[in-house]
């Protein structure tokens, strides 16, 4: 069984042990996700799922996937790029760390790492010492990646 399909198969698990189902169309959508290096719109999912599955679904129903799987924390959406990613822990039965996104501007590729709990709490401390209110610790930070670095010298 490929890397793809356990996580498949373990996102499905976790639908179905929270009272929701991973649909044929949740499935392809994810696994479009899992496949991609990089971060994916709604629009470009439209494209892949119909190379990959030979499937047109129409945008509309892919928002409303991606809804869905983002609320079942097996995506993220990059609110700068408006573009989704799957989560790079799905296989992980515990809840994890605040995520940060290293997204590289040349090639769209996205890295998923986590943030020390002290270091959101300490932004924290200083958006609300700006008079602000802290609605997700999600960091999205523009990078170039290794092989951009090794392909423009």
């Amino acid at each position: 069984m490929n890397r793809v399909q356990k996580i498949i198969d373990h996102a499905e698990r976790h639908c179905k042990a929270h009272g929701s189902r991973l649909t044929s169309k949740r499935k392809q959508v994810l696994s479009c996700l899992l496949q991609s290096e990089k971060a994916m719109s709604a629009y470009e999912l439209v494209d892949f799922c119909k190379v990959e599955f030979g499937e047109t679904i129409p945008a509309m129903s892919v928002y409303r996937i991606l809804s869905f799987l983002q609320g079942e924390h097996l995506v993220h959406k990059l609110n700068l790029a408006n573009k989704y990613v799957a989560c790079a822990h799905i296989t992980r039965d515990h809840a994890h760390a605040v995520t940060q996104f290293l997204i590289c501007g040349q090639c769209q590729k996205v890295k998923e790492i986590s943030i020390d709990k002290s270091t959101i709490a300490e932004l924290q401390k200083s958006v609300e010492q700006a008079g602000f209110q802290l609605i997700s610790p999600q960091l999205e930070m523009n990078c170039i990646c290794e092989a951009c670095i090794v392909n423009a010298a």
